[in-house]
């Protein structure tokens, strides 16, 4: 999967850009709110509906302006797809594929498989549970055809019955969703634990590469006792529950931990060696991806030179190079990429929210 043109319309400090792109490495250089971030923003929000920087679409939309646009020619095998996004100061969201009306933000999401590598992406090692949950979905949605509509199914579930709890209806009136969605919480548990082990293998072997001097190990934690049948487990908390006024127990308290000798990662590891993690992870997913459904990410890495020493930037630009994805990598100089050493590229200057292609070889 590739993007081989993106147009972006009144995005943050993106006024009109359009660009042609390389299927394998876009650089992008400039200084510090140059517009750098807000490209790899725009590429993300093409693919999910939302940005990884803010929830208020107002911050996003160009200042005074209604809207903000972004386009993209994409790419993959022997398939080509033209998809659109526009989205309104008033809140609508307005998305086409192939000129078609009447599609979805899970249709761009599925065409558009992307992993995030950003300094403020270490939240998957020390924010709550709800990063991790994230991050497992994530892989789910795209290897399990069932699994967007029952995880759908599930929240709605559960906003119900906290609804009701809240409304402190008696437990005769809530019985009737509980057998539901006890179904739900056990597929979706039971899809989670296999992927979670099934990606297992490619976590640690890609951790042992990037963190050698580390005993990283991985569980999968459902949210509540695996050997207690949930609908018993929500009849026997009805009480604690309706006091809470929110359900207690369940896949929205799963968890995937990561614990160095026993101890989770965030309380003993620098966060050099997180994000080192959070890159082994993220790599480990994209790549377990292509193993499996013979899809590319697209990786989308901001800030490559921060926190990592040349030796382990030089072995996360030879993952990079190895997956035969398309990346795109920002940096303040062309010195700070010294170490991807990509015979072939593409190379942008970014000032102002103007991008340029650079004539000039990369010179490595």
């Amino acid at each position: 999967m590739a993007i081989s043109r993106l147009l972006i319309e009144k995005f943050r400090n993106l006024n009109a850009v359009d660009l042609e792109l390389d299927r394998g490495f876009n650089f992008l250089i400039g200084n510090n709110g140059s517009g750098k971030t807000s490209l790899l923003e725009a590429i993300f929000y093409l693919g999910h509906g939302r940005s990884f920087k803010s929830a208020v679409t107002n911050r996003i939309i160009s200042y005074d302006e209604p809207h903000f646009t972004l386009f993209g020619n994409i790419q993959e095998k022997q398939h080509h797809w033209s998809i659109g996004l526009q989205k309104l100061r008033q809140g609508n969201t307005l998305v086409k594929i192939n000129g078609e009306d009447g599609n979805k933000i899970s249709d761009l999401a599925h065409l558009l498989p992307m992993q995030l590598i950003t300094p403020e992406g270490l939240t998957l090692l020390n924010g709550g549970p709800s990063y991790r949950r994230a991050f497992l979905d994530w892989g789910l949605f795209h290897h399990h055809t069932h699994f967007h509509s029952a995880w759908r199914n599930l929240n709605r579930l559960l906003k119900q019955r906290n609804a009701a709890l809240g409304q402190h209806q008696p437990y005769s009136a809530i019985k009737i969703w509980d057998i539901e969605l006890s179904k739900l919480a056990h597929n979706v548990s039971d899809w989670r634990a296999e992927y979670a082990a099934a990606l297992r293998t490619d976590i640690e072997k890609t951790c042992q590469l990037f963190l050698p001097e580390l005993d990283i190990s991985v569980s999968f934690h459902q949210g509540w006792d695996k050997d207690t049948e949930y609908s018993d487990l929500l009849e026997q908390n009805f009480d604690r529950d309706k006091a809470l006024g929110y359900t207690f127990s369940g896949p929205q308290k799963a968890d995937f931990r990561f614990k160095a000798y026993g101890l989770p990662v965030e309380d003993v590891l620098s966060r050099g060696q997180l994000k080192l993690l959070m890159c082994a992870l993220r790599l480990a997913q994209g790549e377990h991806l292509m193993k499996e459904k013979q899809r590319h990410c697209i990786f989308l890495v901001d800030d490559f030179a921060s926190e990592l020493d040349p030796f382990k930037r030089e072995l996360l630009a030879e993952r990079l190079q190895q997956s035969g994805s398309q990346v795109f990598v920002t940096a303040i100089t062309q010195k700070q990429l010294k170490e991807m050493k990509a015979e072939t590229g593409r190379l942008f200057e970014v000032e102002n929210g103007a991008i340029s292609p650079l004539e000039k070889q990369i010179n490595w």
